[in-house]
C-alpha cells in the first residue's frame, strides 16, 4: 500500500509535465508600451510588438547567404543570356570566362540590390592600360563599375578598377596582382523618375577586396565613353550585365539580394 501511495503522486507530476509540454510556449514579454512614438512611424521606441527581422543564414567559405539569388554557382550559365540567345562564355573549374562571344546579361531584372561577385584578370600580362584585364559590371544594364587589372598598371583614373567608368575613380586602388581572385561587394540604389523628370539619381557603394572605395556615390547618368553621362527615363528594373571587352577575365561566386 505504501509503495502505491508513492507511485500516485509521481504519476500526477509526470502527467502535469506532459500537459505543460503540449501547451504552446509563451515567449516572455519584451519591450515597452509606454514610450514615445518614433517620428513618422507607427512604432514606439523599444516597441515590444514591432515585427522581428527575418532570419538569414550568412554565407561562409564563399557560399551565398540563404536569401540570395545565386546567379552563377560555378556549373552553368542558365541564369544568363547573350542578346536573344543563351550565354556562351566558357565554364571550367568553377568559373565562367569571357571568350569573345559577347557580353552576357542576367535573365532576371533588378532595381535596388546588393551584388557580390569575384573576378580575376589573366595571370599572363599581355598589354597595358585599358587593354589589360578589361571588363565591367553594369547595374540595370546601364551603370558600370569598371573591371580592370590595375595592379601596377597606369591608365586614366576614371577607367581604373572599381571606377564608376568615365565618372569617378575609386578612392583607393585596392587591386590584387594579375591572376589573383578579387571581390566586389556592390550596394546599388536605382534612380527614380517622375515621367521624364529625374527625382533621385542612382547611388552606389562599392567595396573592393574588403576596402571601401565608393560610399553612396551618385552616378552622373548612364555610362558613356569619351562623353559626359546623362540620365534618360527608363524602367525601374534592369539586368546585371558582365562585359566582353576582349580580355579573358574570369568570374565566380556571383549572387544578388533584392533590397
Amino acid at each position: 500500500m505504501r509503495a502505491l501511495l508513492l507511485v500516485i503522486p509521481a504519476l500526477f507530476v509526470v502527467g502535469s509535465l506532459l500537459r505543460l509540454s503540449s501547451e504552446p510556449r509563451q515567449d516572455p514579454p519584451v519591450g515597452y508600451a509606454d514610450t514615445p512614438h518614433l517620428p513618422g512611424s507607427p512604432w514606439r521606441v523599444h516597441d515590444g510588438t514591432r515585427p522581428q527581422p527575418p532570419v538569414v543564414t550568412p554565407g561562409s567559405g564563399g557560399t551565398a547567404p540563404s536569401d540570395a539569388i545565386v546567379l552563377f554557382d560555378g556549373r552553368d550559365l542558365s541564369r544568363w543570356k547573350s542578346g536573344d540567345g543563351p550565354a556562351r562564355w566558357k565554364v571550367a573549374e568553377g568559373a565562367m570566362e569571357v571568350n569573345g562571344t559577347g557580353s552576357i546579361r542576367t535573365q532576371q531584372e533588378f532595381g535596388d540590390l546588393q551584388l557580390h561577385l569575384e573576378w580575376a584578370a589573366p595571370a599572363q600580362v599581355e598589354s597595358s592600360s585599358q587593354g589589360r584585364g578589361n571588363s565591367g559590371v553594369f547595374l540595370m544594364g546601364r551603370y558600370e563599375v569598371q573591371i580592370l587589372d590595375s595592379y601596377e598598371n597606369r591608365t586614366y583614373a576614371d577607367g581604373s578598377a572599381a571606377a564608376l567608368y568615365a565618372q569617378y575613380p575609386p578612392d583607393v586602388n585596392a587591386c590584387r596582382a594579375p591572376g589573383e581572385w578579387q571581390s566586389y561587394d556592390i550596394f546599388f540604389q536605382a534612380p527614380k523618375f517622375d515621367g521624364d523628370t529625374l527625382v533621385s539619381p542612382a547611388r552606389v557603394t562599392v567595396v573592393h577586396n574588403g576596402v571601401l572605395v565608393h560610399h553612396a556615390r551618385e552616378f552622373l547618368g548612364a555610362t558613356t565613353h569619351r562623353n559626359v553621362a546623362a540620365y534618360a527615363p527608363h524602367a525601374p528594373t534592369g539586368p546585371i550585365e558582365l562585359q566582353d571587352h576582349g580580355n579573358p577575365v574570369r568570374f565566380r561566386n556571383v549572387w544578388a539580394r533584392r533590397l
